[in-house]
């Protein structure tokens, strides 16, 4: 008998992309295999993001191209679920305008998924499972995994910030941090399969065990250092409100904590800052990266800003503009600002105009790409410990990997088995978002 194949197509941000892994783990246990390709398929599921209007676009126009697949492929079963699915509204959309999507899920019932592949073979319409509210955390779901190298490890679901230009809280619930036990299990367990390096996952991991006794995130950031095999530590993201001294100083005294923090700004201006109900002024947020300096001097310090925020005056553009200046980022995610229905920034009525919007954005983009190059430039002649990741996609003679700051080196080598494989790299040629260079030994 032929296995039936899957293909999840994921947007968003990395606990849309474990989530997939998630989904793809729980259809292997129950018979299907992946396809690469869509005319493969005999399920399609789109997880969607509704962070940014884009997005979703993106997400409408995919949904729109399946129709004729659907025409060619009847018993073809076509799923949607995500943050999207999350808004007021959206299933009854979607069933709306696109009659031929199949099951409509949420974010707080993914576990659900054979029940509603087995329901929509029984019914003649579509069948939408939304949950309004959060239900426990569902623990031993099983996951297949797109890396055999790094690993995302969620350690709690939910945002309770309500940052008044995001969609967050109203889609993935309120905070809930997963048991100490359950995390410390499954990173042992990826410890035993052969993984080097894992990625703690929260829309705000700095609130990890607030709701839980006796426990905080720089006590668990000690407690994965503990972990034999794990060769790395990474996490995101963080908000600058919730980052303590307790955090830095477990980053700066654990030896598989990586000298990098995602520290998401938004933006320069106070006066926009408590807009957003960041609550946080840039004086403070400046106070806690020299704090951040001052116990890891080497840190790389990478951020999320955006532009355009209703309100937003030249003025206040200009105290974003200083504020990278001052901090000089690593790198930095950049976006202009986009409404989101459902939050309170959509109703302001003192919104930017898209040409001011993108004018300030490209001023911005500017700023963020010199500070980038001339950073990376510091890196000429230097030797950096690189986690070998992969081959290189654009150049089969060359491997690609990362340093400890989260830079991404490419360099040659005879021996193209050296994936999971830690190395020295002499760095020969800095560029933009890329360092160039020579594989000096291998570590181990």
């Amino acid at each position: 008998m032929v296995a039936k194949k899957y293909l999840i197509e994921t947007w968003g941000c990395q606990m849309n992309e474990e989530d997939s892994e998630k989904m793809a783990g729980i259809l292997k246990s129950i018979g299907y295999e992946s396809a690469t390709k869509r005319e493969e398929a005999d399920i399609i599921i789109f997880n969607t993001c509704a962070v940014r209007e884009n997005a979703e676009l993106k997400v409408f126009g995919n949904l729109g191209h399946l129709k004729t697949l659907k025409m060619q492929k009847p018993d073809l079963i076509i799923g949607i679920c995500g943050c999207m699915m999350q808004q007021k509204g959206m299933p009854e959309e979607i069933k709306k305008k696109y009659p031929y999507v199949d099951i409509i899920f949420g974010t707080h019932n993914i576990h659900r998924l054979p029940e509603l592949i087995n329901n929509v073979k029984q019914a003649n319409s579509t069948v939408i499972e939304v949950w309004e509210q959060e239900g426990e955390i569902v623990e031993g779901l099983p996951i297949e995994r797109k890396s055999d190298i790094k690993a995302f490890v969620t350690i709690m679901h939910g945002c309770n910030n309500f940052c008044t230009y995001c969609i967050v809280p109203y889609t993935r619930g309120r905070e809930r941090s997963r048991k100490p036990e359950d995390i410390i299990n499954e990173i042992k367990d990826l410890a035993k399969k052969g993984y080097k390096e894992i990625t703690l996952l929260g829309q705000n991991v700095n609130s990890y065990g607030k709701d839980l006794e006796n426990m905080s995130f720089a006590k668990l950031l000690r407690m994965v250092n503990e972990i034999d095999g794990i060769e790395r530590i990474r996490f995101t993201t963080s908000h600058p409100k919730d980052l303590t001294e307790d955090v830095i100083l477990a980053i700066k005294e654990c030896d598989k904590l990586c000298e990098h923090i995602h520290l998401p700004v938004q933006s320069g201006s106070t006066r926009i800052l408590n807009k957003m109900n960041r609550k946080y002024t840039k004086e403070q947020y400046l106070d806690l990266v020299n704090l951040i300096r001052k116990h890891i001097p080497d840190v790389a310090i990478t951020t999320d800003i955006i532009v355009g925020f209703p309100g937003e005056t030249e003025e206040d553009f200009l105290e974003t503009l200083d504020l990278v200046e001052k901090v000089r980022y690593d790198s930095a995610f950049t976006f202009i600002y986009s409404k989101r229905k459902g939050t309170p920034a959509a109703e302001y009525e003192d919104q930017v105009p898209e040409d001011i919007k993108h004018e300030r954005f490209n001023k911005l983009i500017e700023v963020v790409n010199r500070i980038i190059e001339e950073k990376n430039a510091t890196y000429k002649d230097k030797v950096v410990e690189v986690l070998i990741e992969e081959v290189s996609k654009t150049d089969e003679t060359k491997l690609t990997g990362r340093t400890r700051t989260g830079k991404l080196v490419h360099f040659s080598s005879d021996n193209m088995n050296l994936i999971g494989k830690l190395a020295k790299v002499k760095i020969t040629e800095p560029r933009n978002f890329i360092l160039i260079g020579e594989l000096q030994e291998i570590i181990r």
